[in-house]
């Protein structure tokens, strides 16, 4: 399918733009010539966004009228970055950046840096307060890195907003335990302090972070769910005694953090088969009971740090890390349950797995899951396309490909 006209116009535009940086720094994607190859991941977020933002515009939109003081105290990286503050400040004024802490909207909720740099950044409102996700800013590092779960960088006239050219941005999404992304910490500059170091730092920092708020959520009551294969629950080291009922109703809100409708989480657990109100919010009383209060009424959701075997397979896959995903796969997710938000769920992680290790060139993989998928031929065959014809594995992949053929 062909491009759209204003998209097409916006490449012309961005590639003569970018060509005239090009020669200036090295980067990577330039050719000979002064020119570069611009990414894909960069097109595909112009193209999303040009239908929302303007590239002509100068600033970031504004949330709360720029009152995030409250949402800043409020948020899980207030502590972990506030240990942290005098390590940020020092990396920000000694290397002439802006760095930035935003929540997993996009918003800017804290930033540090050396004065002028600072009032560089607050002219196009990168500054508290400020929206950076792609509906209200286009491409830039935070937007990219919101979307994909992973660190980006963004130079110059890869930005949409023409009043971004002057900058280049590095940034890394901040994980919870439970796999969520709860904020983005970016370090960004004009593009000749560009640095190649830049990007190292930010991973560094994020890592440091991340640790504090294990550190953290260690304290504050951590739930551990493993339903992978088993079914168990632990808080604070002891084993809750939970009900199949009660333990599925945790799980979904543990995959789905944003929470359930009680019309939504009734049929996830029951289907169509008749259960009285009465009965099902008994269930959600004994649970609420068992975590000390920890699910919120009316819209459901865990209140409490979470993480979840499941979890940490999803966010393996989204990350094309199929050696953690491999890893963490103790089987099928709550293999006696039969609510259907179960099976859903049961279903999706299994067809990820099975994806992921049939697109992976790494025979281990495919031995690996071929130990819990005796009958998967596909599987068995695909191992020994990648075993070497003198690898003694050779033996085992044949061996369960028979199995599978006879079975």
């Amino acid at each position: 399918m062909s491009q759209r006209p204003d998209l097409r116009q916006r490449r012309a535009v961005l590639e003569h733009e970018w060509s005239r940086w090009v020669p200036r720094l090295s980067v990577p994607g330039a050719r000979p010539g002064g020119t570069a190859t611009l990414r894909h991941e960069v097109t595909e977020s112009w193209a999303r966004s040009l239908g929302s933002v303007d590239p002509g515009r100068d600033s970031a939109p504004v949330a709360d009228d720029g009152r995030v003081h409250q949402r800043w105290a409020s948020s899980p990286l207030y502590r972990p970055v506030s240990a942290l503050a005098g390590e940020l400040h020092s990396i920000a004024e000694d290397a002439g950046f802006v760095t930035a802490v935003t929540d997993e909207s996009g918003t800017i909720l804290w930033t540090c840096g050396g004065p002028t740099m600072r009032r560089r950044a607050e002219r196009v409102n990168f500054a508290p307060g400020g929206r950076w996700d792609e509906q209200a800013m286009g491409t830039n590092a935070l937007s990219l890195a919101l979307r994909t779960g992973r660190p980006s960088s963004v130079f110059s006239a890869e930005h949409l907003v023409s009043a971004l050219h002057g900058w280049v941005c590095y940034c890394a999404p901040v994980h919870g335990r439970d796999g969520r992304v709860l904020g983005v910490l970016d370090l960004s500059t004009t593009w000749d302090r560009s640095h190649p170091l830049a990007m190292s730092t930010v991973r560094t920092l994020v890592s440091s972070i991340e640790a504090r708020l294990t550190t953290q959520d260690a304290g504050t009551g951590h739930l551990r769910l493993t339903c992978l294969g088993a079914e168990r629950a632990v808080r604070d080291g002891r084993h809750l005694r939970l009900r199949p009922r009660q333990l599925e109703i945790l799980v979904l809100l543990s995959l789905e953090p944003g929470g359930f409708s009680a019309e939504r989480l009734r049929a996830a657990l029951y289907g169509d088969r008749p259960v009285t109100s009465s009965t099902f919010k008994a269930e959600i009383s004994h649970l609420r009971r068992a975590l000390g209060g920890a699910i919120s009424p009316r819209h459901y959701a865990l209140t409490e740090p979470v993480s979840c075997d499941a979890g940490e397979v999803l966010r393996a896959l989204e990350q094309g890390d199929t050696d953690t995903a491999l890893r963490r796969y103790g089987g099928p997710l709550l293999p006696r349950s039969e609510a259907p938000g179960i099976e859903e769920w049961r279903t999706r992680l299994e067809v990820a797995v099975r994806d992921a290790v049939l697109a992976s060139t790494r025979p281990e993989h495919a031995l690996r899951y071929g130990e819990r998928a005796p009958y998967d031929a596909e599987v068995h065959e695909h191992a020994l396309r990648l075993l070497g014809p003198g690898d003694t594995r050779r033996a085992i992949a044949r061996g369960r490909l028979a199995t599978a053929l006879r079975g």
